[in-house]
């Protein structure tokens, strides 16, 4: 497993992640199991764990700190707050009210006393970033936080965090975890360059695009699929992206890779990218990736990838997962 360093903060990371979204009750019940996939990981050379308090409600927090016990120092750890854990209007965001309570939460289910990276998983538009900031510059120098980042920012927020940060004294994110994959490119647009000025490490997350590039029958494999708007093709934008991936699994055929092997190497081979978070919920789909780790690809495919879906165009919209309050709150929009 080769290695990059995260951003300018000196860490070195594996060029997977292993993603802990899919341990516990929204994937994995079985935590033997999902224990068993963490120290795969962990032997397979990936040294870089990402998780979230919000993933089943904090239990994929508690199967990582079990499954990390004697093996912490190998691990790059990495979690993030913003949902809500609870009905609580508080309970919540990127205030700092909430910043100092969620990482007590987390660390104690983790069962650690440091985190080395901590993540505002969404933007906060009733949160002054200054307000963020400073809250986290205080966590890092507390020594429960080596290093922070965002996930999901548009490159105006990303671009104004660092400056609140230059002018205002705070420390400053040093990662950003945009979704990225061959059907949503979105973030080349602004989100991958704007990391790549300001030294920000990127690990990107979706690279199989929940699923469609997984290779599987998503018209029959899945009636959970089915029912989801996000594989229903009578949305034009999913028909779009069914076209698209059936163009992909050509590409995939004639460079003799899998879908998912050419997936993961594509998103990999953007220069911005540092690592890749993959969730496989199960060890054979945790062992299918780690067999594509070492995968390039030739600037032929790349290419042909390109001819399929334009660089910085995401297919379904839906796919960026974050709308502005702009956007999405019609009162905004009305006099």
């Amino acid at each position: 497993m080769q290695r990059r360093i995260l951003g300018g903060t000196g860490i070195s990371v594996s060029e997977y992640a292993l993603g802990a979204m899919m341990l516990g009750a929204f994937g994995n019940t079985d935590h033997a199991d999902c224990i068993r996939i963490v120290h795969r990981a962990l032997d397979a050379g990936i040294n870089f764990v990402d998780t979230a308090d919000m993933y089943s409600a904090g239990e994929s927090e508690e199967i990582v700190g079990k499954a990390l016990k004697g093996r912490r120092d190998e691990v790059v750890l990495a979690s993030k707050f913003f949902n809500p854990m609870g009905p609580d209007a508080n309970h919540g965001g990127a205030s700092r009210r909430w910043i100092v309570r969620a990482v007590e939460d987390s660390l104690r289910r983790l069962d650690t006393d440091h985190l080395d990276l901590y993540q505002v998983h969404r933007p906060d538009p009733a949160t002054d970033i200054d307000e963020t900031l400073s809250a986290l510059s205080d966590v890092v120098r507390s020594g429960k936080v080596r290093a922070i980042g965002t996930s999901t920012f548009p490159a105006e927020q990303i671009v104004e965090a660092q400056w609140t940060a230059e002018r205002r004294g705070h420390v400053r994110f040093r990662t950003e975890q945009p979704p990225y994959s061959m059907l949503a490119r979105g973030v080349e647009n602004a989100v991958l360059p704007t990391a790549q000025r300001y030294g920000i490490g990127v690990l990107t997350w979706g690279p199989l695009s929940a699923g469609w590039l997984s290779g599987r029958d998503l018209s029959a494999s899945s009636r959970a699929a089915l029912e989801n708007r996000k594989f229903d093709l009578a949305i034009p934008e999913n028909a779009r992206k069914a076209e698209a991936v059936r163009a992909l699994s050509q590409v995939a055929s004639d460079a003799g890779l899998t879908l998912p092997h050419l997936a993961t190497a594509f998103v990999r081979s953007h220069p911005a990218v540092t690592s890749v978070i993959i969730g496989p919920r199960t060890l054979d789909q945790l062992e299918n990736l780690l067999d594509g780790a070492d995968t390039t690809l030739d600037a032929d495919v790349l290419d042909r990838i390109d001819a399929i879906v334009p660089p910085g165009t995401d297919l379904n919209r839906a796919d960026n997962y974050y709308l502005p309050p702009a956007v999405s709150d019609p009162a905004l929009r009305r006099r």
